[in-house]
């Protein structure tokens, strides 16, 4: 089974228990251009999304733009070009990551509903990055 195809094979799973997946492919990203580009393009992202670190982070973290789903799964793979061509901007991509996966945890909190960080309708939100072979 190819790398590609454990991807597919997880996808599949993770939709069969209604969540939304987004596979993030960042093959032949090497600037910060190309990154939000590629964003836009397989998050699909809403036509007013800025292309800058804070336009993303917004739309990471206020899903109202997306479909209603159980939970989000966004898969990155082909990420390590990026992170060594632009090391920096990677580094500044993963916090994004990072925080918005935070954020939605926060907004779930214990999930008992007695309002220590519960916010109805909180689904989680999930980032892997896919190690290639």
């Amino acid at each position: 089974m190819t790398t590609s195809d454990q991807h597919a094979a997880l996808l599949t799973v993770v939709r069969a228990g209604g969540w939304t997946t987004y596979a993030l492919d960042l093959a032949r990203v090497r600037d910060k251009a190309a990154f939000m580009a590629r964003c836009a393009r397989d998050l699909a992202l809403p036509d007013w999304f800025g292309r800058n670190w804070d336009a993303l982070a917004d739309c990471l973290t206020d899903l109202s733009w997306a479909p209603p789903a159980r939970g989000r799964l966004i898969v990155v793979s082909g990420w390590q070009e990026y992170a060594d061509a632009a090391p920096q901007e990677w580094e500044i991509a993963r916090e994004v990551l990072t925080d918005a996966v935070a954020h939605w945890r926060d907004a779930a909190g214990d999930g008992e509903g007695d309002g220590e960080g519960d916010v109805a309708g909180a689904v989680p939100l999930d980032v892997v990055l896919a190690l290639e072979s």
